[in-house]
């Protein structure tokens, strides 16, 4: 069963990892998406090389996904995306980005990612059908992955 996360992984580490056995070791290191993860985690470095946390949000989006679309991805932003509760439709949610219908990206330009973010970012997760999902943050030392 693939449970949703931010991670990467069909199933989330455990803290109990060392009493896995191979089949469950091997489940955990199989990235969902791995070959469009990989570029999006290029198209991150590279933008950080070039702009580290120099600009505002807005332009880093902009060369981010810039960056994407040259290593061939499908991008959508602002996508707005239905939210329901109890089968009504309640809202929706807009993210930054979506990759190839596939993965949401959030991007930040914080000094460092708030709990808040990462919690809100999860709840869209579970309010939404897609899997893989990257809350990324061009802070004020690190890129935060």
């Amino acid at each position: 069963m693939i449970k949703r996360g931010i991670y990467l992984f069909k199933n989330p580490p455990s803290r109990y990892s060392a009493n896995l056995n191979a089949n469950e070791r091997e489940s955990m290191s199989t990235l969902l998406y791995k070959e469009i993860s990989y570029e999006i985690q290029g198209a991150c470095f590279t933008a950080w090389n070039n702009f580290r946390n120099a600009f505002k949000e807005s332009i880093i989006e902009n060369a981010l996904v810039l960056e994407m679309e040259k290593r061939g991805l499908w991008i959508e932003r602002q996508k707005r995306i239905d939210i329901y509760y109890k089968e009504k439709k309640v809202g929706a949610y807009v993210p930054d980005i979506v990759i190839e219908d596939l993965i949401l990206f959030e991007l930040k330009r914080k000094p460092y990612p708030a709990k808040q973010d990462i919690q809100q970012f999860w709840y869209y997760m579970k309010s939404t059908e897609y899997k893989v999902g990257y809350l990324v943050n061009f802070g004020d030392k690190k890129k935060n992955l």
